[in-house]
């Protein structure tokens, strides 16, 4: 597997693959690619931490990072994370997520928040969010609203996030 810096020729395919990961997702609302693009060309933006997985030639996977505020500490919000059905439960989202973080604590982010399973984020180091003195946003369940301390050396964090506009929130 390989795991490279989105480029503008991986748009389209990119756009075709988040669609493909949560047409059958739970809890997806259908706008995810919708959401990839507005970030892009949000401030929120860091090309570093849009990242592919190519399996077997073509694009297996897609990962998003980009900027959000804890107080007045810069941190990260994952969002979305996407694979191909077909390439799901092989460690791709995984291995995307272990080099965003790699990459996010090599330029300085000191944690990463998220919304998602409460089974599968655990896994990638993430717990609940509180346990920071991070809050959750209104309307997002605590059990799924979570963070991951990437550098040891991270000061606590304690408040509200904000998160890009795109996001509507």
């Amino acid at each position: 597997m390989l795991i490279r810096q989105e480029q503008p020729a991986d748009r389209e395919a990119v756009c075709h693959l988040v669609a493909e990961a949560f047409a059958s997702a739970e809890h997806a609302d259908g706008t995810e690619q919708d959401l990839v693009a507005a970030l892009r060309d949000s401030q929120a933006f860091l090309p570093e931490l849009s990242l592919v997985a190519e399996l077997n030639g073509e694009l297996a996977g897609h990962i998003l990072f980009t900027k959000a505020a804890v107080g007045g500490t810069e941190v990260l919000a994952l969002a979305p994370l996407s694979v191909k059905p077909k390439y799901q439960r092989q460690g791709v989202g995984t291995a995307l997520i272990a080099r965003g973080h790699e990459i996010a604590a090599e330029l300085g982010y000191p944690y990463s928040l998220v919304l998602g399973s409460s089974t599968y984020y655990p896994r990638a180091g993430y717990v609940p969010a509180a346990q920071f003195g991070i809050e959750a946003p209104a309307g997002f369940p605590p059990e799924h609203y979570m963070a991951a301390r990437l550098l040891d050396s991270a000061r606590p964090v304690s408040g509200p996030v904000r998160y890009a506009k795109e996001f509507g929130l």
